[in-house]
């Protein structure tokens, strides 16, 4: 999945976990119209890291297991609001 010394994630593994970050964006938060990636995926921990913007405007980082599983994610001013029945528990992505 990933060259240890450079912290390079092969374009396989980038291209999942974008289309399952897309798919827990879209699930689980509400009117998320645009989705834009940036192309830094390394977190200072080393793992797998995804940022990028929603609608143009709202900047977010999520944290992915090596499995793709989502661990965490960061979201900046704006960032649209979570589903109501996606607080207790995350809906499925």
């Amino acid at each position: 999945m990933a060259d240890d010394d450079k912290n390079h994630f092969d374009e396989e593994t980038i291209n999942q976990a974008k289309e399952t970050a897309e798919s827990y964006l879209s699930n689980n938060y509400e009117n998320i119209h645009t989705i834009e990636f940036s192309e830094d995926y390394s977190s200072p921990m080393g793992g797998l890291m995804l940022r990028g913007t929603v609608n143009e405007n709202s900047e977010f980082s999520i944290s992915m297991s090596d499995s793709l599983q989502i661990e965490s994610i960061g979201a900046g001013e704006g960032f649209p609001s979570i589903k109501d029945e996606c607080k207790e528990k995350s809906c499925d992505y």
